[in-house]
């Protein structure tokens, strides 16, 4: 058997054109046009370049692009300054500050300084305990690429066995939510779980966020189970996702590609995520087909 490919590059593109006609509504009947700012703080290179394609992105779904770059050496007071001014700004509908900041900064301090309704990447306290209760939140952008995934291919997720391998509050946590919320029935495994190929064998989904290549064996995957990699680790022979891809392809139903499964889905997500935050602050219905 080999496994069907879940193609995130596809979806992705069907989703932004989606956005774009929701864009164009938007405008055409209420005359706004959504925003969506970016914070670039320092001059990483892989954050300079996702900046780049989230800004590009931006404007292709007819939104407005904001970015802003300070010097890897501002002052956190700086930055929070910032961030206070694009809460206050109306023409900013979503906020996004890239990681991984500098160290001298606090990254948690930083997040929460967003206002919630701003927070299209949903790292806040506020969005994160949202989306635990069962309130509308502001959701993360992979975790909710990967549902998007999942729901295609399967359909109804409820009584499925589902486990999360990595439990960071960026992927891991809110995934698990969000199976939880659409009645998986749902185990988070890390670095300390016991007898982890063990579960993988009983599990009909697997999110496997752990950041290590190939981690994930091609016999720990119960045959036909449907994985989800959002690893992406750069190694000598390229990107290569979380998952053993061949060996795994040899078992699984279906599975996502790295690169082009789960991280083209990310950057849509965001997108979803900023014309909802649009919709919700001027009273509008959510956006349909965008939201958890």
């Amino acid at each position: 058997m080999t496994a069907e490919l879940i193609d995130g590059k596809a979806f992705a593109a069907t989703l932004r054109a989606r956005i774009a006609e929701q864009v164009a509504r938007l405008r055409a009947d209420h005359a706004i046009t959504p925003g969506l700012a970016v914070v670039l703080v320092g001059e990483d290179a892989a954050s300079s370049v996702y900046v780049r394609s989230k800004g590009k992105a931006t404007v292709e779904v007819g939104m407005e692009s904001f970015q802003h770059r300070l010097p890897a050496d501002a002052p956190q007071a700086d930055l929070l300054a910032l961030v206070e001014r694009l809460n206050a700004d109306p023409a900013v509908n979503g906020i996004l500050v890239q990681l991984p900041l500098p160290a001298h900064m606090d990254e948690a301090a930083v997040i929460n300084a967003i206002a919630p309704e701003k927070d299209v990447d949903g790292f806040t306290v506020l969005n994160a305990g949202r989306l635990a209760t069962g309130q509308k939140a502001m959701v993360p952008c992979t975790p909710l690429g990967c549902l998007m995934l999942l729901r295609d291919r399967l359909g109804s997720l409820a009584g499925l066995n589902a486990l999360v391998i990595g439990r960071s509050n960026i992927v891991g946590k809110p995934m698990a939510q969000l199976l939880l919320a659409d009645s998986a029935t749902v185990t988070v495994a890390h670095s300390r779980t016991r007898d982890l190929p063990g579960l993988c064998r009983r599990a009909d989904i697997v999110v496997a966020a752990v950041g290590r290549a190939r981690f994930v064996q091609g016999d720990w995957i119960k045959p036909g189970a449907t994985v989800i990699d959002v690893g992406i680790n750069r190694t000598d022979a390229g990107l290569v996702g979380d998952v053993d891809f061949d060996a795994a392809r040899a078992v699984a139903g279906a599975i996502t590609p790295v690169p082009g499964g789960v991280g083209p889905m990310t950057i849509a997500c965001l997108l979803a995520n900023t014309l909802t935050a649009t919709a919700r602050a001027r009273g509008l219905p959510d956006p349909r087909g965008l939201t958890p």
